[in-house]
Protein backbone atom coordinates (compact mmCIF):
# COMPACT_ATOMS: atom_id res chain seq x y z
CA UNK A 1 0.00 0.00 0.00
CA UNK A 2 1.37 3.62 -0.95
CA UNK A 3 0.20 6.16 1.21
CA UNK A 4 0.07 9.94 -0.32
CA UNK A 5 -0.22 12.81 2.00
CA UNK A 6 -0.73 16.59 1.05
CA UNK A 7 -1.04 19.43 3.35
CA UNK A 8 -2.36 22.49 1.51
CA UNK A 9 -2.24 26.42 2.87
CA UNK A 10 -5.51 28.16 1.72
CA UNK A 11 -5.36 31.58 0.15
CA UNK A 12 -6.23 34.20 2.69
CA UNK A 13 -9.04 36.47 0.62
CA UNK A 14 -11.18 33.18 0.10
CA UNK A 15 -14.05 31.51 1.29
CA UNK A 16 -12.10 29.29 3.50
CA UNK A 17 -14.63 27.28 5.19
CA UNK A 18 -16.71 26.31 2.30
CA UNK A 19 -13.39 26.18 -0.37
CA UNK A 20 -12.73 23.25 2.58
CA UNK A 21 -15.99 22.22 2.59
CA UNK A 22 -16.40 21.60 -1.46
CA UNK A 23 -12.09 20.02 -1.01
CA UNK A 24 -13.38 17.36 1.08
CA UNK A 25 -16.35 16.58 -0.38
CA UNK A 26 -15.05 16.56 -3.82
CA UNK A 27 -12.01 14.42 -3.02
CA UNK A 28 -13.90 12.10 -0.71
CA UNK A 29 -16.17 11.09 -3.49
CA UNK A 30 -13.54 9.94 -5.63
CA UNK A 31 -13.13 6.60 -3.36
CA UNK A 32 -14.82 4.18 -5.52
CA UNK A 33 -14.80 6.41 -8.78
CA UNK A 34 -10.65 5.95 -9.31
CA UNK A 35 -9.55 2.01 -9.60
CA UNK A 36 -6.98 1.49 -6.93
CA UNK A 37 -7.69 4.53 -4.55
CA UNK A 38 -8.35 3.01 -1.01
CA UNK A 39 -9.09 5.33 1.19
CA UNK A 40 -9.11 9.38 0.82
CA UNK A 41 -9.83 11.78 4.42
CA UNK A 42 -9.28 15.40 3.74
CA UNK A 43 -8.89 16.70 7.47
CA UNK A 44 -10.14 20.82 7.87
CA UNK A 45 -10.13 20.94 11.53
CA UNK A 46 -6.64 21.19 12.83
CA UNK A 47 -5.01 22.64 16.13
CA UNK A 48 -3.78 26.28 15.67
CA UNK A 49 -0.40 24.98 15.45
CA UNK A 50 -0.84 22.75 12.22
CA UNK A 51 1.21 24.60 9.77
CA UNK A 52 -1.62 24.30 7.09
CA UNK A 53 -5.26 24.37 6.21
CA UNK A 54 -6.08 20.64 4.94
CA UNK A 55 -4.82 17.72 5.37
CA UNK A 56 -5.22 14.88 2.94
CA UNK A 57 -4.36 11.69 3.79
CA UNK A 58 -5.17 8.89 1.02
CA UNK A 59 -4.11 5.43 0.65
CA UNK A 60 -3.98 3.36 -3.10
CA UNK A 61 -2.79 -0.02 -3.81
CA UNK A 62 0.31 0.56 -5.59
CA UNK A 63 2.61 3.02 -6.80
CA UNK A 64 1.16 2.28 -10.45
CA UNK A 65 -2.51 3.04 -8.60
CA UNK A 66 -1.17 6.80 -7.29
CA UNK A 67 -0.06 7.44 -10.44
CA UNK A 68 -3.05 6.59 -12.29
CA UNK A 69 -4.84 8.80 -9.88
CA UNK A 70 -2.86 11.62 -10.67
CA UNK A 71 -3.64 11.50 -14.08
CA UNK A 72 -7.28 10.57 -14.12
CA UNK A 73 -9.70 13.36 -15.12
CA UNK A 74 -11.60 13.12 -12.12
CA UNK A 75 -9.11 13.90 -10.15
CA UNK A 76 -7.68 16.80 -12.31
CA UNK A 77 -10.79 18.28 -12.66
CA UNK A 78 -10.75 19.43 -8.85
CA UNK A 79 -7.13 19.61 -8.85
CA UNK A 80 -7.61 22.04 -11.45
CA UNK A 81 -10.91 23.73 -11.03
CA UNK A 82 -11.18 23.66 -7.18
CA UNK A 83 -7.93 23.21 -5.41
CA UNK A 84 -4.72 24.91 -7.37
CA UNK A 85 -6.85 28.10 -7.53
CA UNK A 86 -7.74 28.26 -3.93
CA UNK A 87 -4.35 27.08 -2.69
CA UNK A 88 -1.10 29.35 -1.97
CA UNK A 89 1.19 26.42 -0.73
CA UNK A 90 1.63 22.66 -1.00
CA UNK A 91 3.06 20.25 0.53
CA UNK A 92 3.21 16.83 -0.30
CA UNK A 93 5.06 12.87 1.42
CA UNK A 94 4.34 9.22 -0.26
CA UNK A 95 5.79 6.49 1.00
CA UNK A 96 4.92 2.45 1.38
CA UNK A 97 2.86 1.43 4.33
Amino acid sequence: MVKHMIIWKLKEEIDQKAVKAAIKAELEGLVGKIDGLLEMHIHTEGYPCSAGDILMDSAFESKEALDAYQAHPDHQAIANNLVRPNVSSRLSFDYEA
